[in-house]
């Protein structure tokens, strides 16, 4: 992976869906709108996912806990911050390859507002499947007062803007 100075950082406006020739490495992608969580967001995905821990969905139970409430369940944080950087990085994906580096840095709470940011950290052409290529970024996401809440380093497959000769067009 490449780095950057900040000198040679380029911010580039959001757009849905980028092909492999639209990326480049240092590029930051400021996702467009931030989301708020709901107290019913955080129930209903405690619910389906089987999560039952109290510090999520009993807020006499969370009035308790060093936090004083209740949680947000992470898997909706990372949820949401995902599907936040759809439009600007796997619009036009193929396949999500895989993510690492999951960090939770801070609470959310429900009343929290969202907002995320993804720097391009690679970007090249698949060594298997000609006419894409594997970008690779790193996500950051803030609630409103700018406090780093969540963070992640994602792969995508993505198609190049042009079909390779033979192959199905992208």
């Amino acid at each position: 992976m490449a780095s950057v100075s900040a000198a040679m950082t380029r911010r580039v406006p959001a757009r849905y869906g980028r092909y492999l020739e639209d990326f480049h490495v240092g590029d930051i992608y400021e996702h467009f709108p931030g989301r708020t969580i709901t107290q019913a967001d955080n129930i209903q995905m405690s619910l389906l996912t089987m999560n039952q821990h109290p510090a999520h969905c009993d807020a006499a139970y969370a009035a308790e806990t060093e936090f004083g409430q209740p949680l947000v369940n992470s898997g909706l944080t990372l949820a949401v911050v995902l599907g936040l950087t759809v439009a600007d990085v796997s619009g036009r994906a193929i396949a999500n390859l895989g993510w690492k580096e999951i960090n939770l840095t801070a609470p959310v709470f429900c009343g929290d507002t969202l907002r995320a940011e993804s720097e391009v950290l690679d970007v090249r052409p698949s060594r298997s499947r000609p006419g894409q290529g594997i970008i690779t970024v790193h996500t950051r996401a803030f609630n409103q007062d700018g406090k780093a809440v969540l963070d992640f380093i994602r792969s995508c497959l993505v198609p190049t803007r042009t079909p390779v000769e033979g192959g199905a067009p992208t």
